[in-house]
């Protein structure tokens, strides 16, 4: 019975290895992200401190670009399909 448990940890192993693996879209959606925060904090330096681009423009970029974008680049995976391993819509 431990072999059993031991077979099963490494496959999932297996599997948490290949799904880390970020393509050159994943790389291009984070460098978005990481543009949208350096702009975000552009916004944030601007001045007079109460200009409406600071208090209001500028932390919903920071929101996006840090809970939208980020995670988005290191989730997103293109879908293949079973018969050849392409990607949908590649010709």
């Amino acid at each position: 019975m431990a072999k059993q448990i031991q077979k099963d940890k490494s496959t999932k192993k297996a599997k948490r290895d290949q799904s880390l693996s970020l393509e050159s879209i994943n790389y291009q959606i984070i460098l978005a992200g990481v543009v949208t925060i350096v702009v975000g904090y552009f916004a944030l330096s601007a001045k007079p401190w109460d200009n409406p681009i600071a208090l209001n423009v500028a932390p919903i970029l920071l929101v996006i670009g840090y809970c939208v974008v980020i995670p988005i680049g290191i989730i997103f995976r293109r879908k293949k399909t079973e018969e050849g391993g392409t990607e949908v819509g590649a010709q």
